[in-house]
């Protein structure tokens, strides 16, 4: 795959566009499932409660994933991220119930570095807190 978005064509300030994704028990089970991670505060929810959350939590690794689609699907091409790295402030506390937890990410291209790379800067939010801090990701494109 090759990026479809041209380091020329793009300006600091640039803002992706932003989406939101659901976050529900049944994918939590999934991914932990194809993770490996079975951790009970992900799943259980008596378990969760008993060490002081207030519920379920997603997995800080599915967090990020999610967040990271909104790179991979501005530029058309996963393999142009080049670098990606988050701090987890908060967790996404997932009810049992129809509608889950939605982390809502928009993001920004903040630099325009060397070998044509961009440093783009994501913003991820769940219940009105910001769930990541710190999250960017440098992106090589054509």
């Amino acid at each position: 795959m090759t990026a479809k978005i041209a380091y020329d064509d793009v300006e600091v300030g640039t803002e992706l566009p932003a989406q939101a994704f659901p976050v529900t028990r049944a994918a939590l089970v999934q991914y932990a499932g194809a993770s490996g991670d079975f951790n009970p505060i992900h799943w259980n929810e008596k378990f969760a409660k008993e060490v002081g959350l207030p519920d379920v939590i997603a997995h800080g690794m599915f967090t990020m994933a999610e967040a990271i689609r909104v790179v991979t699907d501005w530029v058309g091409d996963p393999g142009a991220v080049v670098e990606y790295g988050v701090r987890f402030t908060r967790p996404v506390v997932v009810p049992n119930d129809d509608q889950g937890a939605t982390v809502e990410v928009s993001a920004k291209v903040a630099a325009k570095l060397d070998d044509s790379t961009v440093r783009v800067d994501l913003v991820a939010m769940s219940a009105g807190q910001k769930v990541l801090g710190m999250s960017r990701a440098v992106v090589r494109l054509p």
